[in-house]
């Protein structure tokens, strides 16, 4: 497969890596240089790819979302901070018949940790003096925050409890990204934890995305692509 690369920090890098050691062809590398030209400029140089995995800035997702349909390129979308523009991100995907598959997290084991999360919810939705809340902690580089795994984590749980659920973010150091949901009672509390020792899992769950996504139009969340995969293993 050959794949393109938007941002070149350290999850770009990390695809990289990983890309050339399962035989994919890195056919083009955007870094922040290129963060002035337009779709148009853009489309050209993605031109002849079998997908692009974006790790970049919130700001230059619909750029990129469209460059890439123009050029009929698969996205991966691995930014977070864009989802208030979720909408018109899809009509572009939409009006030049584009494949783009994103998630607020691309980690497979985060994946499964929402899943986890959901049912525990689920299985206090009908108790009482149970407090449901969230914590997360990234490296103080990260922009955003609550992050889009919280957030996400957030919205599973309301969904099954029906009240709000508070966030509490940490920023600070190196550290790679905690996320933990807790039931809390006056009795005891439970609490469910996910820790990223490092960002291989994203990187891997990216390229997993872009052979996925390769061959098919439309717009996908993450989520699809692991309940395909599991339905597979159950088959």
């Amino acid at each position: 497969m050959k794949l393109a690369l938007i941002g070149f920090g350290a999850m770009g890098q990390l695809v990289a890596g990983r890309a050339q050691g399962v035989a994919d062809e890195i056919g083009l590398t955007l870094t922040s240089r290129d963060a002035e030209r337009c779709a148009a400029e853009l489309a050209e140089l993605l031109r002849g790819h079998d997908a692009a995995i974006d790790f970049s800035v919130g700001s230059a997702v619909l750029t990129h979302v469209e460059a890439c349909a123009r050029a009929n390129v698969a996205l991966v979308e691995g930014t977070t901070g864009w989802n208030a523009r979720e909408s018109e991100a899809r009509l572009i995907v939409a009006k030049h018949e584009g494949a783009l598959v994103y998630g607020a997290n691309l980690s497979v084991g985060v994946n499964l940790f929402y899943r986890i999360v959901a049912h525990a919810a689920a299985l206090f939705q009908s108790l009482d003096g149970y407090a449901a809340f969230i914590e997360e902690a990234h490296h103080s580089r990260k922009r955003d925050a609550p992050s889009g795994t919280a957030l996400r984590l957030r919205d599973l749980m309301k969904e099954q409890l029906k009240r709000e659920i508070p966030i509490a973010s940490t920023r600070a150091g190196y550290i790679p990204g905690t996320h933990r949901a807790g039931f809390d009672s006056e009795a005891d509390q439970i609490m469910l934890t996910h820790t990223a020792r490092n960002r291989e899992g994203f990187a891997a769950g990216a390229l997993m995305a872009a052979h996925w996504i390769a061959e098919r139009k439309g717009v996908f969340e993450f989520s699809e692509v692991i309940d395909e995969i599991l339905k597979a293993g159950d088959k």
